[in-house]
């Protein structure tokens, strides 16, 4: 059991991915048991603790850097070793891309051996190499690197591959911007006209620097041409350079007024702190959206509409009974003047 604990962590811990790379109708007979690995950094005496690689390198620089493979099957296996550009999923998490998509960033800086083969139970440190392009761009080049096996069973192929990610940053002044796009704000009113409405306000945030970044700011609506305002609290979570995030937000309490001004303000903040002579560009953006009060019109218009009813009806009783009154009076008098009377 003391044995087998490292060996159940390096494998929660490796990124596990599968990439179809042909259409699957029905799933294949294993034709080989199970195979499980794990890939890790490393130095030259295996796995040295590091989740992932992270340098920062020189345009032209070239460096070495090692990687481990365990397998922890009952036979020997070989794994094709590759080196893709990086990316973040739309839920944030880190890939690389499928063999059959052509790296033009970070994944064309490493060169590694194409395959490995490694023994039951046996780990093997292989060594690979990272060059920078001369001409490379200040900022980050995200990649990643795996060990992958590729299984076929009739009409299916399916690649399987575990790895970890490589963040190389090129030196020089780099550049933490991040693009507001397509803002709308949307009025709703609240069901009850004694409460006032939500602004719903959805933007697109790009970034357009050249490191990864994080971004928080604020949301603020504005009523009554500025007299009043309301805020909530807007963040971006970590984007690589290109990378993009959908936000989607509300601004509560805010009444319908006329014009109601929503501005969205954003300040990058770079992911492993802001490195001497960087350039932060913060951005703004506002879209003006008019809404009126029509619940509390509505509920207006009612209760006028039940105050005139009300006027109207006592009006019509009062005018009945004046002439009931005036009908009584020329009763009696008509009576009053008969003979006899």
């Amino acid at each position: 059991m003391i044995q087998t604990l490292p060996r159940l962590i390096a494998v929660v811990a490796a990124v596990l991915v599968t990439v179809p790379i042909a259409p699957a109708a029905a799933t294949a007979e294993p034709a080989t048991p199970t195979l499980t690995w794990a890939v890790q950094p490393a130095d030259q005496n295996g796995p040295d603790g590091r989740r992932w690689i992270e340098r920062t390198l020189d345009p032209g620089q070239v460096v070495t850097e090692r990687l481990a493979v365990r397998n922890f099957g009952r036979g020997a296996a070989v794994f094709s070793l590759k080196a893709a550009d990086g990316y973040l999923t739309d839920k944030g998490r880190f890939n690389m891309l499928r063999s059959d998509q052509t790296s033009v960033d970070g994944g064309t800086w490493i060169r590694v051996q194409q395959k490995v083969t490694v023994g039951a139970n046996e780990t093997k440190v292989v060594p690979f190499t990272i060059t920078v392009p001369r001409d490379a761009r200040p900022g980050d080049h995200p990649a990643g690197i795996a060990a992958t096996v590729t299984s076929t069973g009739g009409t299916v192929a399916v690649e399987s591959r575990v790895g970890f990610r490589v963040m190389m940053r090129a030196s020089g002044t780099i550049t933490a911007a991040l693009a507001i796009n397509n803002l709308t704000a949307t009025y709703r009113h609240s069901w009850n006209p004694l409460s006032a409405g939500t602004i719903r306000v959805r933007y697109s945030t790009t970034n357009d620097g050249s490191v990864a970044v994080t971004g928080t700011g604020r949301v603020t609506t504005t009523e009554l041409f500025g007299l009043a305002s309301h805020e909530a609290r807007a963040e971006a979570e970590e984007m690589l350079p290109g990378g993009r995030r959908e936000a989607d937000l509300r601004v509560a309490g805010v009444w319908a007024l006329g014009p109601l001004r929503t501005s969205v303000d954003l300040t990058p903040a770079v992911r492993d702190g802001s490195p001497a002579g960087a350039e932060i560009r913060r951005s703004s953006a506002t879209v003006t959206v008019w809404a009126l009060p029509w619940p509390q019109m509505i509920l207006a218009a009612i209760l006028g509409a039940l105050v005139l009813a009300v006027r109207i009806i006592t009006r019509r009783r009062r005018q009945r009974f004046a002439q009931l009154l005036a009908r009584a009076r020329e009763e009696g008098r008509a009576a009053a003047s008969r003979p006899g009377k």
